[in-house]
């Protein structure tokens, strides 16, 4: 059978077989790198954020392990959805469906992954960084992807924890406790995945019904979906405005922070009249700028301030 005439399902086999084409691009693949990049950025605003900081290789290195950890949860992720990765149109190139990877070889990778960057976290750093490094992983592979993701329309909502931790982590790191500051970074994160993902589900509905996931658009429909959409926009966009209301950014933070919100909120309302999936992607792509940029901005403010 030739390349061109393989299935799915073929792939897959292969890997279980034991065949692995894998190059270093495919493993790295694996990491899901995009993901790992925006959870690598916050965890570092967090350090930066905290009293207290490391000496410059172990800051290094507690970046570094947030990272290796992140791309662990991905690998394992990639390991237990590899089936419905194959019937997914966005997925069914990722390494494992692809046939480049064995799943095998995929979940060693990962759990070697994570394992590592736990354990160094916390002989390098210390073990409350290190503990909740490991609650975001186990939280990500067992809580998210092995139980919420199949079974309940609220994955992204409860499931969104997991994204929501590297700040808090890099807080730890650096002063080795966890603080309001920490835990505002938490919230702004966990309310903003949910319309970040359904405004991705809104235009890829039928992926994910082939697929058989709950997710809202599948199960209650579009109106409702857009619905909420709206609902967590009206809490992030204030949500944005807490680290000055508490007092940890400034004028400058809360000026920026304070019209992305606008943005965010404008887009989710265009989507409410007009779902059409133009719409939807730039909803999309402007949530992800939106998170990168008022991160970003923190880190300015605080330079801002310290000068």
């Amino acid at each position: 059978m030739s390349d061109s005439t393989l299935q799915p399902s073929d792939t897959i086999e292969a890997g279980v077989a034991g065949l692995d084409n894998g190059t270093v691009g495919d493993y790295v693949a694996l990491l899901k790198p995009r993901v790992m990049s925006l959870v690598v950025f916050t965890a570092l605003v967090g350090y930066t954020l905290a009293p207290g900081q490391l000496h410059p290789l172990l800051a290094f290195i507690a970046i570094l392990a947030v990272a290796v950890g992140a791309g662990a949860s991905g690998a394992i992720n990639m390991w237990y959805d590899r089936d419905i990765d194959a019937v997914m149109l966005r997925t069914q190139k990722r390494p494992i469906p692809a046939g480049q990877i064995s799943p095998e070889n995929a979940l060693t990778f990962g759990v070697v992954l994570a394992v590592g960057s736990i354990v160094v976290m916390g002989l390098a750093v210390n073990w409350v960084a290190a503990a909740l490094l490991a609650l975001t992983v186990l939280y990500y592979v067992f809580f998210y992807t092995m139980w919420l993701k199949r079974r309940t329309p609220q994955n992204i909502v409860v499931g969104g924890a997991a994204g929501a931790f590297p700040p808090m982590i890099g807080w730890a790191a650096a002063s080795g406790d966890v603080a309001i500051e920490s835990l505002v970074l938490f919230a702004i994160i966990f309310m903003w995945t949910p319309p970040h993902f359904w405004a991705l589900a809104l235009y890829r509905s039928d992926d994910y019904r082939n697929a058989g996931i709950p997710m809202l658009p599948v199960v209650a429909g579009r109106r409702e979906t857009k619905r909420q959409i709206i609902l967590y926009s009206l809490v992030v966009a204030p949500l944005g405005l807490a680290p000055w209301l508490l007092g940890f950014a400034g004028p400058a933070y809360a000026i920026v922070a304070g019209g992305l919100g606008a943005v965010f909120l404008a887009g989710a309302v265009r989507i409410w009249f007009d779902d059409q999936e133009r719409h939807c992607r730039q909803m999309f792509g402007f949530s992800i700028l939106y998170l990168f940029a008022i991160f970003a901005m923190l880190m300015v403010d605080h330079g801002i301030r310290l000068w």
